[in-house]
C-alpha cells in the first residue's frame, strides 16, 4: 500500500490541521511497482487555489521508494483536496486516491481521474469542552414528566389534553385530512425538575431541551413566540429555576433553536388571527411581513419543506437578525441569561453560514463557555447544502452537531454488520472534524426523529411494512424484545465509550418501543421501566464519570473482524480497552490483569455473548 492518509507512516499530523500548520505526506512504494515521477494535485474551493506539485523521490526505506512532500497550509481553508497521479518508464500510468465512497485510508490505484483524500484546514478551535466530556439527556417536554392535568383553555392551538398518561399518541388525520399533533400530554418543566434526582442518577450532565417555547403543536417546531415558555410547560420562573437546580447537581441545559422558520399560528404569521396584533398574514405594513417571502400574499408563501404551517423566514433580514441573535435583547442571549447553557441548531442546513457565525458570536459573548451544536445529518465537514459547501466545522460556527453516522454505523454493527466497517465510517469522520469538534459530536441511538432504539433493534421487515394503526398497537413479543435489549446493552456500551458526548433520547433506557412518529413520542413509562436496563445505563453513566479515558482520551482501535469490536482509550494515565461482542458466542481475547470498569469484576480472558466490558490495565 503506497499511501494510507490515517496511517502516522504517511501523513503526519492526524487528520484536521490548523490554517498555518504544515502537513507532511510520504508515499512508501514497493520497487516492484516501478514508479517514476509522482505528484500531487491539489483543490482548494474556498481559495479557489488549485496546484500540482513533484513529490520528490527522497530515498528507500526497506524494499520501497520513500516521496515525501511537505505542504503548507497557509492561506488554504475548508476541504482541500487532493490525490496523486505516476508514472511508469516516463509516460503517465496512473492516479492514486481512497477507495470509493471514502474520503481518506488506503490508497488504491486507478486508471482514470479518481476520487480524492480530504484535508481539513481549520481557522481555529475555541469548543468548550464541558460537552463532549459529559452525558446529555434529550428531553421531549410534553412527555417526560407531568404533575398534573392541564388545563389548555386560552391556549394557542386547537389543544387536547390526554387524560391517562400512557394512552397512544394521536396519529390519524383529522376531518381535514391533517395531522396537526394538536394532542398533549401535560409534561412540564416543574415536572422535569421533579425528576432531577433521576437524571443525576443516570449520570446526566447536560439536558438537551426539544422546543419550550410557546406553540400551536405538541412538539413545539412550529414556534408561536420566542420570548415565552409555552404556558402548559410552566413560566420564565419555572425555567430558571430549573436550570438553577440542574447547575446545582452538575446538569446544564441547552435549548432547541428554531431559526429557520416559525409556526402559521404565531405572533410573527398570525396566520389564523389568534394573536391581537397584525403579523404578516394580516398586514403587508406589520414589523413582520418582510421575515417571509411572499409569492402571492397572504396565501402563497415560502414555507420549511412546502409544509403550509411552518413558513419560513429569511433568517438574513436585518430585523429578523438583530431579534434572533444580535441585539441586546436577542432571543439568542435572553435564554442564555435566565440559565441556558447553549443552543441546538434545528435544521442547521438550511441556516445561512453568516447567521450561524452570528450566533455563535452573540453566544458566547453572553457566556464564554456556550456550545453550539447543529442538526447535520451526513459528514459536516464535508456537506453540500443547496449547492453550497458548508463551512460549519472551520471554527467560526459549530461547535459539534448531531452524529447521525454513529448511529447508522452502531445499530449496523449490533445488528450482524462488519466491526470493519463501524471503525472505517468512524475513522472517516476522525480525520475529517477537527479533534475539538469530534470530541464535542452529540453520538446517540435514537432522537425525537427516529423510531424507538429498541424497536429498531427488535421489529421485522413484515413489521415495518405495517400501516399505522397496526403499528400503533405493536410492542415486541418476548423472544424478539430479549434479543433487543442485548443488542441495545452492546449499542449503549460503545455510545458511552465513544469520543464526544453520549445522549439518550428519554425512555430509550427504560425500555420504551415505539415506531416512527408519533409512536417514537410515548410518555415516559413511570413506574414500569425496564429496571435491569435502566440499571445498564447508570452504571454506564457511573462509569465515564470516573474515567478520564472514557471522556477525553483519545481512541486507537486493536481489532475489527468476526464480530467483535475493540478499540483504547487512554488519557491522562489511565487506559480502558472498550471490548464489544455482538455475535451469539463467547469470543477470546487475550488481555491480562484486567478488571471489568463496568461490573467491577476480574476479566476472565474471553468476552461473553451479546455483551460489553472496559477494561482497566496497568500501563
Amino acid at each position: 500500500m503506497p499511501f494510507n492518509s490515517r496511517s502516522a507512516l504517511h501523513k503526519t499530523p492526524y487528520g484536521a490541521v490548523r490554517a498555518g500548520e504544515d502537513v507532511t505526506l510520504r508515499l512508501l512504494v514497493p520497487r516492484s511497482l516501478a514508479y517514476g515521477r509522482v505528484f500531487l494535485h491539489m483543490d482548494c474551493e474556498f481559495s479557489g487555489r488549485k496546484r500540482m506539485l513533484q513529490v520528490p523521490r527522497t530515498g528507500l526505506c526497506g524494499g520501497s521508494d520513500r516521496y515525501e512532500l511537505t505542504i503548507p497550509t497557509k492561506g488554504l481553508l475548508g476541504p482541500v483536496w487532493y490525490h496523486f497521479a505516476f508514472e511508469r518508464a516516463g509516460k503517465h500510468a496512473g492516479f492514486l486516491g481512497p477507495e470509493p465512497g471514502d474520503t481518506g485510508g488506503p490508497a488504491r490505484e486507478y486508471a482514470e481521474s479518481p476520487p480524492s483524500f480530504q484535508l481539513t484546514v481549520y481557522e481555529k478551535e475555541d469548543t468548550p469542552d464541558w460537552f463532549g466530556a459529559g452525558v446529555t439527556y434529550q428531553v421531549f417536554p410534553d412527555r417526560f414528566h407531568r404533575l398534573r392535568v392541564p388545563a389548555p383553555k386560552g391556549m394557542v392551538g386547537n389543544r387536547r389534553v390526554h387524560k391517562e398518561w400512557r394512552e397512544t399518541p394521536d396519529y390519524l388525520p383529522d376531518k381535514n385530512g391533517e395531522v396537526r399533533n394538536c394532542d398533549f400530554f401535560g409534561g412540564s418543566l416543574q415536572g422535569v425538575a421533579k425528576k432531577l434526582p433521576y437524571l443525576h442518577s443516570l449520570g446526566v450532565t447536560c439536558i438537551y431541551f426539544s422546543p419550550v417555547f410557546e406553540a400551536a403543536s405538541n412538539h413545539r417546531y412550529d414556534t408561536a413566540d420566542y420570548t415565552k415558555i409555552d404556558p402548559m410547560l410552566g413560566t420564565e420562573k419555572d425555567f430558571s429555576d430549573l436550570c438553577e437546580q440542574a447547575a446545582r447537581l452538575g446538569i446544564s441545559v441547552i435549548l432547541d433553536g428554531v431559526f429557520n422558520h416559525t409556526g402559521y399560528d404565531s405572533v410573527y404569521f398570525n396566520g389564523r388571527g389568534t394573536y391581537p396584533e397584525p403579523g404578516a398574514a394580516q398586514s403587508q405594513s406589520s414589523r413582520y411581513y418582510p421575515w417571509y417571502s411572499f409569492q402571492e400574499w397572504p396565501k402563497k408563501y415560502s414555507s420549511w419543506w412546502g409544509v403550509y404551517t411552518l413558513p419560513q423566514v429569511n433568517e438574513s433580514h436585518p430585523d429578523y437578525l438583530d431579534f434572533i441573535v444580535t441585539g441586546e435583547r436577542s432571543v439568542i442571549r435572553k435564554w442564555l441569561r435566565l440559565g441556558a447553557r447553549g443552543w441546538r441548531l434545528d435544521v442547521a442546513d438550511e441556516l445561512p453560514d453568516s447567521f450561524i457565525e452570528k450566533l455563535k458570536t452573540a453566544a458566547r459573548e453572553e457566556k464564554k463557555d456556550a456550545v453550539v451544536i447543529g442538526e447535520v445529518w451526513e459528514d459536516a465537514s464535508n456537506k453540500v447544502a443547496y449547492s453550497e459547501r458548508r463551512r460549519y466545522l472551520l471554527g467560526r460556527e459549530l461547535d459539534g452537531v448531531m452524529n447521525y453516522p454513529f448511529r447508522d454505523a452502531a445499530i449496523a454493527f449490533v445488528m450482524g454488520g462488519a466491526a470493519e466497517a463501524f471503525e472505517s465510517r468512524m475513522e472517516q469522520l476522525r480525520e475529517n472534524y477537527p479533534r475539538a469538534c469530534y470530541y464535542s459530536l452529540m453520538n446517540f441511538l435514537g432522537t425525537h426523529d427516529t423510531p424507538r432504539i429498541l424497536t429498531v433493534l427488535g421489529a421485522t421487515g413484515e413489521e415495518w411494512a405495517k400501516g399505522k394503526a397496526e403499528k400503533a398497537a405493536l410492542t415486541l413479543p418476548p423472544q424478539r424484545r430479549e434479543l433487543a435489549l442485548s443488542r441495545l446493552r452492546v449499542a449503549a456500551a460503545i455510545l458511552y465509550a465513544f469520543p464526544g458526548s453520549p445522549m439518550v433520547y428519554y425512555g430509550d433506557e427504560a425500555g420504551l418501543e415505539g415506531f416512527e412518529d408519533p409512536f417514537n413520542r410515548r410518555g415516559f413509562p413511570w413506574g414500569e421501566e425496564d429496571k435491569g436496563l435502566v440499571a445498564w445505563f447508570s452504571s454506564l453513566g457511573r462509569a465515564r464519570a470516573k474515567s478520564a479515558a472514557l471522556r477525553r482520551g483519545g481512541i486507537e482501535y486493536i481489532a475489527a473482524g468476526e464480530g467483535l469490536l475493540a478499540f483504547l482509550r487512554a488519557c491522562e494515565g489511565e487506559r480502558l480497552l472498550c471490548l464489544f461482542n455482538r455475535t451469539d458466542k463467547a469470543l477470546p481475547f487475550e488481555w491480562h490483569n484486567a478488571v471489568d470498569v463496568i461490573t467491577g469484576t476480574p476479566y476472565g480472558g474471553a468476552v461473553p455473548p451479546m455483551s460489553a466490558a472496559y477494561l482497566s490495565t496497568p500501563l
